[in-house]
């Protein structure tokens, strides 16, 4: 939950140039949510791939504040993170849920 556009747009700045001719490594980025869309716009023809910081166990219907693996694939994530240290800590995020979670990304083509 930190960043703001124009510190994505910093962050690309410096980034995309130094990652242009890559060949040797993949490049996963994974910003907030709300700057998703933002992010895969400057990606365009670089090496850089795209991914989620977090997706639901539902594919739809009402769960407020909620992010689906569909909605993630819909902004050309091709990634989530699933079982993060924070999420666990602070949410309470058992194996149980993190193995939800795993399978509804893998449903969606997720990695």
């Amino acid at each position: 939950m930190n960043g703001t556009l124009d510190s994505v747009d910093a962050l690309l700045d410096g980034l995309l140039p130094a990652i242009a001719d890559n060949q040797d490594a993949d490049i996963l980025l994974f910003p907030a949510f709300v700057h998703l869309a933002a992010t895969k716009a400057r990606l365009s023809g670089s090496p850089a791939r795209l991914g989620g910081q977090n997706v639901s166990v539902h594919a739809k219907g009402a769960h407020t504040g909620e992010v689906s693996g569909p909605m993630l694939k819909d902004l050309g994530c091709e990634f989530v993170l699933v079982g993060h240290s924070e999420r666990r800590a602070l949410y309470g995020e058992t194996d149980g849920v993190v193995a939800a979670k795993f399978e509804a990304a893998q449903q969606c083509g997720l990695v």
